[in-house]
């Protein structure tokens, strides 16, 4: 049984091949996107235990498809109610590329707002990505937080504003420069990771998560590594060393988790 304080969660999948978050409480459960096929997502609930019937409600970040490969087919198959902005939504309309959904499970979660869903408060907060109107989320229960940050290029006031002192982050740390620089994608790609509507470098992750950590911060996960751009066990040294200079007890306050694109971790009490 889940425990009446607080929630719990599980990073089904976190990578530039795929992402999806599952969060429960008493009385909800729910998957933040659904990058990868719908059976690999029902295969990675049964990771934890969980069955993907049970699923009350499905939010979606922004219309990449490493963030909603799947989502079609789950909410065809198993009537899942979905939740995006409005011009989330009109992008993904007008490229059909959920398929077709009944309109009684599309629902409008606007950027910026908080909406609650049983006994659990989500806020949504916009971040600076290239597509529509990309927003991620916090989770708040009993007086306890999670935050979901990743596919940004950088990190606001205003961002920081909304998500410090969070018991728990999912923090991107996508790329190693250097790597990046000298790897084989094309120049205008790596201009495009790179940029302010990109994605947060190792060192750029690093500096975001010591900026907005607070007393109640105890994990950091490491989020939607690149497979061609990053190596895991550099981007936790890259935290972790970045942390420890600035006189963060990595080893006893706080701890840094690795994710991974085909295997969920395990379910964590917030």
């Amino acid at each position: 049984m889940t425990e009446q304080n607080g929630f719990k969660y599980s990073i089904l999948a976190s990578g530039s091949t795929g992402n999806s978050f599952y969060l429960e409480t008493p009385q909800k459960k729910i998957l933040v996107d659904a990058g990868l096929s719908g059976k690999k997502i029902e295969s990675l609930l049964s990771e934890i235990d969980r069955d993907i019937h049970d699923i009350d409600a499905l939010l979606i970040t922004h219309e990449h498809s490493d963030h909603i490969k799947g989502i079609g087919v789950l909410a065809r198959k198993y009537g899942i109610d979905l939740y995006a902005n409005e011009d989330t939504w009109t992008e993904l309309d007008s490229k059909n590329a959920l398929g077709k959904i009944p309109t009684e499970q599309k629902h409008l979660f606007e950027m910026g707002k908080t909406m609650t869903f049983g006994d659990i408060d989500i806020e949504s907060f916009g971040v600076s990505h290239d597509a529509i109107a990309p927003q991620f989320y916090r989770f708040m229960k009993d007086n306890k937080s999670f935050v979901m940050l990743t596919d940004t290029g950088y990190v606001s006031d205003r961002m920081r504003g909304i998500i410090e002192n969070a018991d728990g982050y999912l923090m991107e740390s996508n790329h190693d420069i250097e790597i990046l620089r000298m790897g084989a994608y094309p120049w205008r790609t790596k201009q495009r990771i790179l940029g302010d509507q990109g994605h947060l470098s190792n060192e750029d992750g690093a500096e975001a998560a010591f900026n907005v950590l607070g007393n109640k911060t105890k994990r950091i996960f490491l989020g939607h590594l690149s497979l061609n751009n990053n190596i895991k066990e550099l981007a936790h040294l890259t935290m972790d060393g970045y942390l420890q200079q600035h006189d963060v007890d990595t080893k006893n306050d706080l701890k840094i988790l690795d994710t991974s694109h085909e295997h969920a971790s395990k379910l964590y009490d917030i």
